[in-house]
């Protein structure tokens, strides 16, 4: 397996060393590359016995959603929720090179919904770094957040997969995640920055490069695992969901797969994870179908997901080619001040770009599928897809897409429900609009969904 890392050889050296961090070195990396919030460590932040916990909690605040949601929480553009309430034209993607453009109404009464959901409670805000591997197997110190009801043990806890963002100051670590507003019903969330965030945003994120990103989320959830029993925070249920949308949408059946083919026995506590239920949206489960499209309709209506593909496969995993093999020279020569950086969004990189045409974009051996370089691009695709794994999903999901997503091509919903056609999945597809609306409208249908499953279990109990 080439492409695909094995989850083996990633797995197997964090049971077999006791890598030992530095927290004084660790707080240094914090404060050359991140953007946490000074004087705000309290509580938890003077555990006994911290220092030999994997999770280290480097800051600590409490937010206070009485206004609604922060103005520091972002969609999946890069948009603040307090931007997104107006009339916007949403681009329709077509056969033809130039996407067509169709006025259309925006999530403002979702993102109303969300504000007043977060209304009248208080969240404890988590920053800190725990031990994982990058995709050669190697240690790497990684850095993500966690989110808990004020004054009370959380419920569940909720493993958060986050979409595709752009600048650092989007990264969990440095802002108020939306799915935040889930705590408000009593669960704990568990975010990663993903590698290429938070501390390590000097690094080149390894964009869709599936299994290790999905290791890396499931290390963290280790490492807050003991770290809440530690502070006498467990959760009331040992089960978790898995939750994301977009790339996060994804990640979360990765992170599912892992779960249950490498941490799926009970007889070894330290390493196992219980799923309850898993949430997934707007994913790209198939990459190799999703870049087809780019190709074969000279058209990317989401620009920038061209060279964030292209970018975390060849570096990804490693493959004998140069990014200047497939993406235009001037493409090349920008993308590490507009992508690597981690300095703008990803809607102000999609203008920087300045085009929605696919050839203007790669170079002709990148739009000639019949090449040696992009056969074994494809074929590093292919492996980098859920819906390729050899398993089916044993705990429920709940998946949704909209035909109308401009950003991750309908076709990955269709085909991960022709894969998973045996598994306990419940499918949502309908016009829900573009890529951003929907994300409201999942984020929405889980907190929706969590009420009534609260509902339910509080019936039966009488």
């Amino acid at each position: 397996m080439k492409y695909q890392i094995s989850k083996t050889k990633l797995i197997a050296p964090l049971r077999q060393r006791n890598i030992k961090y530095q927290i004084v070195l660790l707080a240094a990396v914090l404060l050359a590359s991140c953007q946490f919030r000074e004087n705000e460590c309290v509580d938890f932040t003077d555990l006994d016995g911290a220092k030999d916990l994997k999770f280290q909690v480097i800051s600590q605040h409490e937010t206070d959603l009485s206004e609604g949601l922060p103005m520091n929480c972002y969609l999946p553009d890069g948009t603040s929720v307090w931007d997104y309430t107006e009339e916007a034209e949403e681009i329709e993607e077509t056969d033809g090179p130039q996407p067509k453009k169709t006025s259309s109404v925006t999530g403002t009464a979702i993102v109303q919904e969300l504000l007043k959901y977060g209304k009248q409670n208080k969240v404890i805000e988590i920053v800190g770094t725990y031990p994982s591997v990058d995709g050669q197997g190697n240690p790497v110190v990684l850095s993500g957040k966690v989110m808990l009801p004020k004054g009370r043990k959380p419920k569940r806890l909720i493993l958060v997969s986050h979409y595709t963002v752009g600048s650092n100051g989007e990264a969990p670590s440095n802002c108020f995640s939306l799915e935040g507003i889930l705590v408000k019903l009593g669960y704990g969330l568990i975010l990663p920055d993903y590698r290429g965030y938070g501390i390590t945003v000097n690094d080149v994120h390894p964009y869709l490069v599936m299994m290790e990103t999905a290791i890396n989320v499931t290390d963290m959830y280790f490492a807050v695992r003991d770290w809440l029993k530690a502070a006498n925070m467990e959760p009331e249920k040992p089960e978790i969901y898995l939750m994301g949308y977009s790339q996060g949408g994804a990640n979360t059946m990765a992170v599912e797969y892992l779960c249950e083919t490498a941490y799926d026995d009970p007889s070894d506590p330290d390493y196992y994870i219980p799923i309850h239920r898993v949430f997934a949206g707007g994913g790209p489960y198939d990459v190799k179908a999703t870049y087809e499209r780019f190709v074969n309709t000279d058209t990317a209506s989401y620009p920038i997901a061209v060279p964030l593909v292209l970018q975390g496969m060849i570096k990804g995993n490693n493959l004998n080619m140069e990014l200047s093999d497939m993406m235009q020279p001037w493409l090349c020569e920008h993308i590490d001040e507009w992508v690597n950086s981690k300095q703008y969004t990803t809607g102000q990189m999609n203008k920087l770009l300045g085009t929605y045409v696919t050839h203007e974009l790669l170079t002709e051996e990148a739009m000639n599928q019949t090449s040696d370089k992009v056969a074994e691009l494809y074929k590093a695709m292919t492996e980098n897809s859920v819906v390729t794994y050899n398993w089916e999903p044993q705990a429920p999901v709940y998946i949704m897409h909209s035909m109308d997503d401009e950003t991750v091509p309908y076709t990955n919903a269709t085909n991960a429900k022709a894969r998973w056609h045996n598994a306990n999945i419940t499918y949502n597809f309908g016009h829900y609009g573009g890529h951003v609306k929907t994300c409201l409208r999942f984020i929405y249908t889980v907190q929706t969904l969590l009420e009534q499953e609260e509902a339910e279990r509080s019936q039966y109990e009488k």
